[in-house]
């Protein structure tokens, strides 16, 4: 079984002006650089030939590049946050190809979780959430950071990765490249 999801990589400018976001938080468990990315749709653990299936589904049906901005700031868990994120604002092109590759997988197979899509980048997890004095040394580090997280750039591709669990963070390993060239 392989644990797998397709996501677009974020390029080395924006992965330096995240890795700056990040200096100063000494709580939670940082995102390393390499393992930044946008997920497009998470999969799950499937049978090699399941996402062979995917990859000739994927295969050539990239589309457009899409313009990618990197807007701000947030949690998920509000209450409790679990993660801190890099924000990216949608658009059109991004829930075009989101639509595409999820109709992809589910043509391959597999079934995909439901809920809205929140596009991101993850710099942070916090385990089973924040509360109290950690919770507002959270906000204090977002309201000192979140006015210099901006950018954008042009994804050119996404990737179909693999996702190993590891003791400290998960590596992650393209398996397949998908060009977004029109």
């Amino acid at each position: 079984m392989i644990r797998a999801f397709l996501a677009i990589p974020v390029p080395e400018e924006i992965t330096r002006m995240l890795t700056g976001i990040q200096v100063g938080l000494d709580f939670g468990r940082i995102v390393p650089p390499q393992n930044f990315h946008i997920t497009l749709v998470y999969l799950g653990e499937h049978p090699e030939p399941v996402l062979e299936d995917l990859h000739t589904l994927l295969d050539g049906a990239g589309g457009q590049p899409i313009e990618i901005r990197i807007e701000g700031l947030g949690v998920f868990g509000s209450a409790r946050p679990r993660s801190l994120f890099a924000e990216v604002a949608p658009n059109k092109g991004l829930g075009i190809l989101r639509k595409r590759v999820r109709n992809a997988a589910r043509g391959a197979g597999i079934e995909l979780e439901q809920g809205q899509y929140r596009p991101h980048v993850t710099l942070a997890r916090f385990g089973n959430g924040l509360v109290g004095e950690d919770a507002a040394k959270l906000q204090a580090f977002i309201s000192a950071r979140i006015s210099r997280v901006h950018g954008k750039f042009e994804a050119e591709m996404f990737h179909l990765y693999e996702s190993r669990l590891g003791s400290e963070a998960p590596t992650y390993t393209p398996l397949a490249d998908y060009p977004l060239t029109g």
